[in-house]
Order: C-alpha cells, then sequence, then structure tokens
C-alpha cells in the first residue's frame, strides 16, 4: 500500500487514449436520460464516438449530452436508430428496458449488437486501473469521496456514478490518469461485467429480492462478485458488517489480499476506527493504520458517511494515490445530489433531500439528522420505493422512521413495479411508534400539510428514491408564499 507523505506536483499518470471501442464508435441508448446512462454517453462523446438516444420524457441530463452532441428524441421508436444517419454499431439498454421495447426489438430485428450497460461500462474501462465500489448501502457515497479525493491528488480519474457531484455537477468523466472509478450496481447482478483490481464492499444487507428471489441469492452474487478481481487486486471490505466481513473471508480462503476497516479490524494493514466524534457540519474519524494515528474529516453529517470515506482512503492508497493527498481531498469533500443535500431555508425552517430507501439507510440517516438538527424537531417526507421492498421491510422502515418527531408517509413509488393488493405506504404508517405519523396518499397535498407541521427551528428532510424529491422547493416556496 503506498503512503506517500506528500502529495507530489505531477504524480504518476499513465494517459489513456480518448478512443471509444470499436464497438461503440457509434451508440444508441435506450432510456438515456437515466443516472447510469446518461454517464456513459457523456464519456462516450468525450472520447469521440457518435452518441444518440432517447427516453420517455426530457430530462436536465438532455442539456447536457446535446451540448456535446448527442441525438435525442424524446418518446421511443423504432426510427429513433436512424438518428446519427445510419445503423448504430451498438444498442446499449439497462434492466429497467422491456422487451417489447420499440427500438430494442427494432435492433434484433436488424441485428445490431445490444449491450447492458455494464457490459458498454466495461468495455470503457479497458486500459484502466479500475476500482468498482459495491455494498448494500453507500455506494454512490464512497464512489464519490473516492472520486473527488483522487481529483484532489490531480489523478484526474475517469469515473461513473448513481448521482451528481455537488463539485462538478456530473456523474460521469472521462479523465486522461490512466484510472476508472465506478459505482458496481447489485441490485440485477450485472456488476459481474467488471474486472476490479480493487473492489469495495461497504455491507450486504437483504434488498432487491424482486430480482434476486431469496436473500441466499442476494448475498451469492456478491461472493460471485469477489471472483472478478483481477489477479493481485485487492478486496476493501467493512469488518463491523458481520456478512461483509464473512465474504472477505471467503475472498482470503481463494487468495484475495483483503484490507479491512472499522472497529473489528485489527490485521497489521487494516484501518482501525479508534474513535468518531461528529460535529456541527461532518465530523472526524481517528484512524489506526500503517502504525499511525490518522485524523480522516468529513464535511457531510453521519458516522456512515465517515466509514464510507475510509473505505474510499484505503481505496485511494491501493491505486497510488499519496496519504495526504487523500485525506485533504476527503476533508474538502461537498456531498452528492440527493444525499443529505441541503434545498434551503424558508421560516427559519431548514429543507433537505436524501435518497434514502432501505431500512438501514434511513435509520442512518435520520441519526445523522438528529445530530444536525440540534435543538430543533426532525420533520421527514418520506416516501416508500416499490411495492416489493415496502411489503418485505414494512415493520423495519416503522422502526427506521421511528426516529424522527414528525412523519408524513406518501404511498408508494411503484417504479418498474405494478401495483400489489394490500401494499401502499399505510402499510408502514400503521407501523410507526414513537413519532407523530400523517398517511398523505395524495401527493398533490403533501407540500400543504408539510407547511403546516413544521414550526421554526425544525429540520426538514425529503427521503426516497422517487419524485418526493421535487417535493423539497415546493414546501419551500409555499413556506414563503405564506410569510410563516
Amino acid at each position: 500500500m503506498a503512503m506517500a507523505a506528500d502529495t507530489p506536483e505531477e504524480p504518476g499518470r499513465v494517459a489513456v487514449a480518448a478512443r471509444p471501442p470499436e464497438l461503440l464508435q457509434r451508440a444508441h441508448l435506450i432510456g438515456i436520460g437515466g443516472a447510469g446512462m446518461s454517464g456513459i454517453g457523456r464519456i462516450l462523446l468525450a472520447r469521440g464516438a457518435e452518441v444518440s438516444g432517447s427516453d420517455a420524457k426530457e430530462s436536465r441530463a438532455f442539456l447536457t449530452l446535446r451540448a456535446q452532441g448527442a441525438q435525442i428524441a424524446v418518446g421511443q421508436a423504432a426510427e429513433n436508430l436512424d438518428l446519427a444517419g445510419g445503423d448504430p454499431t451498438a444498442v446499449i439498454v439497462s434492466t429497467a428496458i422491456r422487451d417489447d421495447n420499440p427500438e430494442l426489438a427494432a435492433a434484433r430485428a436488424r441485428g445490431i449488437p445490444v449491450l447492458h450497460r455494464a457490459e458498454a461500462l466495461a468495455a470503457l474501462m479497458e486500459g484502466h486501473r479500475v476500482a468498482c465500489i459495491a455494498g448494500t448501502h453507500g455506494k454512490t457515497s464512497t464512489t464519490s469521496m473516492l472520486t473527488v479525493a483522487l481529483q484532489h491528488c490531480r489523478l484526474d480519474p475517469s469515473f461513473a456514478i448513481g448521482g451528481d457531484l455537488n463539485e462538478s455537477g456530473a456523474n460521469a468523466h472521462h479523465g486522461e490518469g490512466g484510472v476508472f472509478v465506478a459505482e458496481a450496481d447489485e441490485s440485477d447482478g450485472s456488476f459481474l461485467s467488471y474486472a476490479p483490481d480493487v473492489a469495495v464492499v461497504t455491507n450486504v444487507e437483504p434488498d432487491h429480492l424482486d430480482h434476486h428471489g431469496t436473500v441466499d441469492a442476494y448475498i451469492a452474487v456478491f461472493t460471485e462478485f469477489l471472483g472478478r478481481i483481477t489477479p493481485g487486486g485487492a478486496l476493501v471490505v467493512c469488518a463491523d458488517d458481520a456478512a461483509a466481513a464473512e465474504l472477505a473471508c471467503r475472498a482470503e480462503a481463494a487468495g484475495v489480499r483483503v484490507l479491512r476497516y472499522g472497529r473489528s479490524a485489527t490485521g497489521e494493514h487494516d484501518a482501525r476506527v479508534v474513535a468518531y466524534e461528529p460535529a456541527d457540519e461532518g465530523g472526524t474519524v481517528r484512524l489506526a493504520l500503517g502504525g499511525e494515528e490518522l485524523e480522516v474529516r468529513v464535511t457531510v453529517p453521519g458516522e456512515h458517511m465517515a466509514f464510507n470515506a475510509v473505505a474510499a482512503l484505503l481505496a485511494g492508497l491501493e491505486l497510488g494515490a499519496p496519504v495526504d493527498g487523500m485525506l485533504a481531498g476527503l476533508a474538502v469533500f461537498g456531498g452528492v445530489r440527493r444525499r443529505f443535500e441541503f434545498k434551503g431555508r424558508a421560516a427559519d425552517v431548514r429543507v433537505y433531500d436524501d435518497y434514502a430507501h432501505h431500512p438501514t439507510e434511513v435509520d442512518a440517516q435520520l441519526r445523522a439528522v438528529r445530530h444536525a438538527a440540534g435543538t430543533g424537531r426532525v420533520v421527514v417526507v418520506f416516501q416508500p420505493h416499490l411495492y416489493s421492498r415496502t411489503e418485505a421491510f414494512a415493520s423495519e422502515f416503522a422502526e427506521a422512521l421511528g426516529l424522527a418527531d414528525e412523519v408524513i408517509l406518501l404511498d408508494v413509488y411503484g417504479a418498474r413495479e405494478e401495483p400489489k393488493p394490500g401494499v401502499s405506504g399505510e402499510l408502514v404508517a400503521e407501523r410507526i411508534t414513537g413519532a407523530a405519523v400523517h398517511y398523505e396518499p395524495a401527493f398533490d397535498r403533501a407540500t400543504a400539510l408539510a407547511a403546516d407541521l413544521v414550526k421554526p427551528g425544525d429540520l426538514l428532510v425529503t427521503m426516497g428514491a422517487g419524485d418526493v424529491t421535487q417535493l423539497g422547493p415546493e414546501i419551500l416556496a409555499e413556506l414563503d408564499r405564506r410569510g410563516v
């Protein structure tokens, strides 16, 4: 593990040719506005590829992609395959694209190669040193922290993240540093397309059972992921998470070098967390690493975020970044869009937005919110995501939401799923204890309800993976309108 004392003037970098793989020289992306797909489009355009695509509706991702030269259609039709002036060399899809999609069906009929998003990203990783960050929770934040810290070390990594960095406003970038950092999504098993030199597993907890079917199958896909680590590569893993710690043992048995972090990490090359000290904004981890004691400072609240920073530190050191540069970069990390993102203040009420959509994430984030709220109350507007997840974890969601003072419970955001009889937001609402609960199935009434409930000094957070993110600005506007 490299632990140079100072950031060099020009860290050693391996230039990577800005050329797309031959198969992706003229790529058509179905659902190009999505977080993962738009990132691939950005990188392809930066490498000189012709890019076309389509999506059901306009999004802010369209503006950047069009400005860079992408041909994009709103709505999906077979003729969209001709946007770039001829057959694409490949059509790229995500798991969300159904077989009856007219563009996908037309591509297959014409014999155009069809790649999953992860397969396309794997092709873009070729020739780089690759770091992939996986785990049930914390993937986006950890990937973002690692990316920002490497940028601070002037290593100019390429990256693909499931959220927009606050520093750059981007979710992807083609860099010239010879390093590629990517968020590795286990939800559909597609991260098995990657071959990382450094893999991070933050934690493993049952989720996405709509795809994997059983808890055992979900855990098994992480075991397969370990087998994708390149010879001589390393696994960075949280020793405090029981399932992740078990994965670490399996990896070691298979000959993979393992670096653990957490309070339970005790090995010679591990990062042992000695203490965590919260601050008004963020916190500090005291860390024993390589015979030294280090301080890792973060400006985002919550112990879980500080632990994510430790994972990013270990991954960065494995990639050859200097320790001082990594620590400095982590200290200035400004967060990720929709990860406890500050939306504004009105009537002495602070409003944030957060992507938490699993009970463990909700619990961790509300504990951090409680500290950030100080003497004020915590009001959460929560939107369950997926009928299958709501049904499986209704009691766990209720327990986590009970950490707030006031809970507005919206109905389920179904996303890719059809409604399920008997499964609604009320399933969670009726189980909550310890907080005042307001079940509001009518989305358009939530803004006024939130404005009615909040008091000066409160902290309100909109939470969930669906369109609940729209409510923060609306609540601020309503508070301003009322002149409270």
